[in-house]
C-alpha cells in the first residue's frame, strides 16, 4: 500500500511515516519503479506499535536505543522473558523512562505544593484584612 493508505490504516500522517523512517524507527520500505514508497502489514503494525509506546511517554531517542525490537510488540502483546523472540539483553529503556517520570512527578508535585501554600497563605491574608 502507499504512504497515504499505510498512514490511515496507522491512524496517522504519511509525514509520520517518513519521519520514523528517518529516526530509524521504520525500516526504508520498498520503492516502486516510480520510487514510491511501498508499506506492508508489519510496516503498519509497527507504525501502531510506535505510536503506543510514544503515546505512554517513550521518547524517539528511546525507540530508537530499542527499535531492533519494536518487531517483538506485535498486537500488544510481549514474548515471554527468555522466550523465543525474546530480547536476550534487555536495554532498560522502559526502566529509565519510569524513573525519569516518577522523577518529573515528584518535582511537579513540590512545585504545587510551594504554590498552593502560597496561594493559600495569600487567601488567608486576604480573609484576615476583610474581618478587619
Amino acid at each position: 500500500m502507499r504512504i497515504g493508505d499505510a498512514a490511515a490504516a496507522a491512524g496517522t500522517t504519511p509525514r509520520a511515516l517518513r519521519f520514523y523512517e528517518q529516526n530509524g524507527l521504520l525500516p526504508p520500505p520498498r520503492r516502486t519503479a516510480t520510487g514510491q514508497r511501498e508499506y506492508g502489514h508489519r510496516d503498519v503494525a509497527r507504525v501502531r506499535v510506535i505510536r503506543t509506546l510514544l503515546s505512554l511517554g517513550l521518547t524517539v531517542a528511546d525507540l530508537r536505543d530499542c527499535g531492533d525490537r519494536l518487531d517483538l510488540l506485535e498486537d500488544d502483546a510481549l514474548p515471554p522473558y527468555g522466550g523465543p523472540g525474546a530480547c536476550s539483553r534487555p536495554s532498560g529503556v522502559a526502566e529509565r523512562r519510569l524513573a525519569a517520570l516518577d522523577a518529573e512527578i515528584t518535582r511537579l508535585t513540590r512545585l504545587r505544593e510551594r504554590l498552593a501554600a502560597r496561594v493559600g497563605a495569600q487567601a488567608q491574608g486576604v480573609s484576615d484584612r476583610s474581618r478587619s
